[in-house]
């Protein structure tokens, strides 16, 4: 059950934004955008993970001055919805076990110590920094009351997330759980494009061969039409051959004998 405010407990604003911009380039925003777009996707069918972008995580219930607003947070146990903010006391006293950091290469020496403190002390499982600028990303894992850096990201799983981190070369590259490259929106949107365009042009020869289809089987019916008729035409004439041949035998004339 989630723990409610009592009345001796001063009312406390807990703001939506910080302040600050999401991302201080487009490379960077393009990371973040594409990181919480796979993660929504990964996890779209499962209502008990709630993934977020920018937004503010308030850890102490009372105290709306510790708090920090990761770029992306994935958080296991928590059902989906809207949240202006993210109160660890409100969410059964789940913080995000998964946040993602990108940085940019002005940012990393002055943010990243300070942000990595904050979330080993409120309890994050696992903690990743990218800084795209410099294809560099690094990797903190929970071992009882602190983090574990990863020695080598290349090749490294996630434990909760299942997805795998490539830096093997000149870009760092995240594979989903099934083997997929993350996507960039773009690149969703021309795969998107691009499958619309091979389904209309299967809806197109589908008609066509339909049409053909049917032309076929109008031909069929028309040379059946023909045949029927001819058969008809043909049992025709060989009934009035048959009559006239009555008649000249009743005439007394041999129609087989040749005429002089």
């Amino acid at each position: 059950m989630n723990p409610t405010l009592t009345s001796t407990e001063p009312d406390v604003i807990y703001p939506d934004s910080d302040g600050m911009p999401i991302a201080d380039n487009t490379l960077q925003y393009e990371w973040i955008v594409t990181i919480k777009g796979n993660l929504d996707d990964i996890f779209a069918r499962n209502p008990d993970v709630f993934v977020a972008g920018d937004n503010l995580i308030y850890p102490i219930r009372g105290n709306n001055k510790i708090r920090m607003a990761p770029d992306v947070y994935v958080a296991f146990g928590r059902q989906k919805g809207y949240r202006g903010n993210y109160r660890v006391w409100e969410e059964g006293g789940i913080f995000p076990q998964v946040v993602f950091e990108v940085l940019s290469t002005y940012a990393r020496l002055r943010e990243l110590k300070q942000k990595r403190a904050f979330y080993r002390t409120y309890d994050a499982e696992e903690y990743y920094a990218i800084i795209p600028e410099d294809n560099v990303v690094e990797g903190w894992i929970r071992e009882s009351n602190s983090f574990r850096e990863v020695d080598d990201m290349n090749g490294f799983i996630s434990p909760r997330l299942r997805i795998k981190f490539d830096t093997s070369g000149s870009q760092l590259v995240i594979y989903r759980p099934d083997g997929q490259r993350f996507l960039t929106i773009q690149e969703v949107m021309d795969r998107a494009a691009s499958a619309e365009k091979v389904a209309k042009e299967a809806r197109i020869a589908a008609e066509q061969a339909r049409v053909a289809v049917e032309q076929a089987h109008a031909a069929i019916e028309e040379a059946r039409d023909v045949a029927m008729q001819s058969r008809v035409n043909a049992e025709a004439a060989r009934l009035e051959a048959e009559r006239l041949r009555a008649l000249l035998q009743a005439a007394g004339i041999d129609p087989d004998k040749p005429s002089a």
